[in-house]
């Protein structure tokens, strides 16, 4: 059976293989599997912004649908000394500039508290079929997660689909609701809404 570690190695290598082509074509599709899903009618989705580098999932295309549906979109801020993100209000004033590990992030604005957040759509390596997630190993979307309410929809975005079970999965991991690929919408909840 795989660690994390593991699959955190083949996953990053499996993902810079991707051309710049191929990450746009699945990131659009991955963006039209998104207009299936039941979370439209909420107010706060948190989004990542991609970083290039690492080829990751090229949220643009969710940012044009979340200003088409009239949402908020929110964005993060992290301290790598704490390990904890603050979450600004997406608007067309922010100033987006990349952190020191090339994330790009909100200088500053209008901060929003994790209570008001309503959606997320979660970065990753891969993930398992029951919704756990791999992802840098930083521990910061661990933490937020966690601080989420309850009901807040964890949406992984995936170009790769689920994987078996690594050895070393934590109680304290947070699940994901769902995750999205190219080729699937997995849905952890219940039934399988591809």
């Amino acid at each position: 059976m795989f660690t994390k570690k593991d699959l955190r190695i083949a996953y990053k290598t499996l993902r810079l293989q991707l051309t710049p082509d191929q990450v746009e074509q699945k990131s659009l599709v991955i963006t039209n599997r998104l207009l299936q899903l039941p979370i439209w009618d909420f107010k706060c989705y948190h989004i990542f912004l991609p970083i290039k580098k690492q080829n990751e999932v090229d949220t643009e295309f969710i940012l044009h649908l979340l200003a088409g549906k009239d949402k908020n979109a929110i964005l993060s801020k992290s301290d790598f000394e704490t390990r904890e993100m603050t979450h600004f209000l997406l608007t067309d004033d922010t100033k987006i500039i990349p952190n020191p590990n090339g994330i790009p992030e909100p200088e500053d604005g209008i901060e929003i508290p994790i209570d008001k957040i309503d959606v997320v759509f979660v970065p990753l390596l891969c993930f398992d079929d029951t919704g756990n997630r791999i992802g840098y190993g930083k521990g910061f979307y661990d933490k937020f997660l966690a601080k989420c309410k309850p009901e807040t929809i964890k949406i992984g975005l995936s170009f790769f689909e689920a994987v078996d079970t690594w050895e070393d999965v934590f109680e304290s991991d947070v699940k994901l609701d769902y995750c999205i690929t190219p080729e699937k919408t997995y849905s952890f909840a219940g039934a399988d809404v591809s």
